[in-house]
């Protein structure tokens, strides 16, 4: 994006590349569905972002809205999905997303060197912009590595965490043999007042799914700070705790609970399961203890997936350590950007335009200023 935007009348641009073909991630990353971004309106867009102060300004710079016009313009039409979030025209491949950008990039007379890794030593360039990426899927090339480099310059370095990851629930033996693979759809999660709806995955580790993934920094944040974090999930949250009381007090004398859940709240097994083993006997079949739970179920994380599993990182460099244009104090023309900068974002769009933007708000600066 940096290259596509850059003026060739001013600059000759040579994009070094660590693997023996370009944006293996960004490949991978289409695996699970392509989205590029995510439609909803800026003011909420922006606030998807940790820190949100940072992101903001780029944002607003090269927009969600921008983004679509640009690929529409390049070749690669675009549409909403039913989750709002935005994909290639149907039929698109992530190759042919990428094989438009580079032609893009042929058309500026960018030079691409594969199998370049850099190790620390100072280039011959005016101007270095590195773009190392995170610390997860090491098999796309993001290992983490450059860090060494640049804590020898007296660089601050946040150590990497895994962002938008499976996060460790102990969970009854019980229900892993019931609801293990299962989705609880249409939920809600909340933590440090912090709300999310969407849907979420059991499995024997814990959770994971895009309704937590967006919770990662506040659960993060409590795991850092005590080692656990305790999360609720809402089974119902389309239905107030009074309705769910009165649904519950309806149930006949001659029907067990668990059919009832399933009948009249339309619960899944997988939700059913989830209650019966996180609740005690007697309370679940009291209705307002059990309105309750299915309104606000207490669970407790203990701890994150695998850093190599996880979508994303958080960590890297300092914020602190660059300049409103990604400039690092310390180290006059040299530039960092993308997520080898301390940011975060859930999936869903939010961390390829975050990437976007940053690319573009770097080439209309350094267009300006040279």
């Amino acid at each position: 994006m940096l290259a596509s935007h850059l003026d060739e009348k001013k600059f000759e641009v040579t994009i070094y590349e660590k693997n023996k073909a370009p944006a293996r991630k960004f490949l991978v990353a289409g695996d699970g569905g392509f989205n590029l971004t995510h439609s909803e309106p800026l003011e909420q867009f922006v606030k998807r972002y940790t820190p949100s102060v940072f992101m903001e300004q780029l944002l607003r710079a090269f927009s969600n809205t921008d983004l679509q016009a640009w690929l529409n313009s390049i070749g690669i039409p675009t549409f909403t999905g039913t989750s709002k979030r935005i994909f290639p025209k149907k039929g698109i491949k992530p190759i042919e997303v990428l094989n438009a950008i580079l032609k893009v990039l042929k058309d500026k007379n960018v030079k691409l060197q594969t199998e370049h890794e850099w190790k620390g030593e100072e280039t011959d360039a005016d101007i270095t912009v590195f773009a190392l990426g995170g610390s997860s899927w090491k098999i796309t090339g993001s290992d983490g590595s450059w860090t060494t480099f640049f804590k020898e310059k007296g660089i601050k370095i946040i150590p990497f965490q895994p962002s938008n990851c499976a996060f460790q629930i102990q969970w009854p033996k019980n229900l892993i043999s019931l609801a293990a693979g299962l989705p609880l759809k249409n939920i809600a999660l909340k933590t440090l007042n912090i709300r999310k709806e969407g849907e979420v995955v059991l499995t024997e580790f814990g959770m994971e799914g895009s309704a937590i993934y967006a919770l990662s920094p506040q659960i993060r944040q409590q795991l850092n700070d005590r080692q656990k974090a305790i999360i609720y999930i809402g089974l119902k949250p389309s239905l107030s705790q009074n309705k769910v009381i009165e649904v519950l007090k309806k149930k006949p004398g001659n029907t067990t609970m668990t059919a009832y859940l399933d009948g009249t709240l339309n619960l899944s097994k997988a939700q059913i399961a989830l209650l019966k083993n996180m609740t005690a006997k007697e309370d679940f079949i009291n209705p307002e203890i059990l309105a309750n739970k299915i309104k606000e179920l207490p669970l407790e994380i203990i701890g994150m997936g695998p850093i190599d599993e996880a979508i994303s990182t958080v960590g890297g460099i300092a914020l602190n350590e660059i300049d409103t244009h990604f400039q690092l104090k310390n180290w006059p023309n040299h530039y960092a950007i993308g997520e080898m900068l301390d940011w975060d974002a859930p999936t869903g769009g939010y961390l390829l335009q975050g990437s976007f933007s940053m690319g573009y708000s770097l080439a209309a600066y350094l267009n300006k200023s040279v």
